[in-house]
């Protein structure tokens, strides 16, 4: 009796030392992504998927794309032909500039940079989750479209025709953040 009466106490206080297990929830809001939807410029309400877009960061190399399917090829998984499309930005900066390259695979591309001005504000999320950073597109000045600048670096004119800041406040996913008529 005194073996169980032992055992039952050892396996009680060995119980009450653990702890709740500390997991992020996938469903908890992290760091959002940029939310960039495509327009057709002749019809504005209208949207429009781009033709084989890829987006690669300024400075980086190709292979250095944003991956926009996980099961594509060497090729086709940085490539996107929808309307809509999701886009870091630089956690531990106030610009990022992305290559937009419309009709990437053909013998003719077109690239327009876009360089996204903002600034940051580290939110506490949970014990599991810890901190996510926010970002707020810079106000209107005037050289950018609220926090926004277009170039044509490759001189091969531009197809993003107007670009526009429907939110500044980048906290979700589940809002459009810039829209862009071609």
């Amino acid at each position: 009796m005194k073996k169980i009466v032992s055992l039952l106490l050892i396996f009680t206080f060995g119980l009450s030392g653990c702890e709740k297990d500390d997991i992020c929830d996938a469903n908890t809001p992290t760091t959002p992504r940029l939310v960039i939807e495509f327009y057709d410029n002749a019809a504005p309400t209208v949207l429009r998927p781009v033709t084989n877009l890829k987006v690669v960061g300024v400075g980086k190399d190709d292979t250095d794309a944003i991956v926009f399917n996980e099961n594509g090829t060497s090729v086709t998984k940085y490539l996107t032909s929808g309307s809509k499309i999701s886009i870091p930005l630089k956690t531990d900066g106030t610009s990022t500039s992305y290559k937009f390259i419309f009709n990437a695979t053909s013998a003719s591309p077109n690239t327009d940079v876009l360089t996204f001005n903002y600034a940051t504000q580290s939110v506490y999320v949970s014990r599991a989750c810890g901190f996510k950073t926010t970002f707020t597109l810079n106000p209107r000045d005037a050289t950018a479209n609220s926090g926004l600048i277009k170039t044509d670096p490759a001189g091969d004119g531009i197809w993003m025709l107007n670009v526009n800041v429907v939110e500044s406040n980048i906290e979700l996913e589940n809002e459009t953040h810039v829209k862009v008529y071609f």
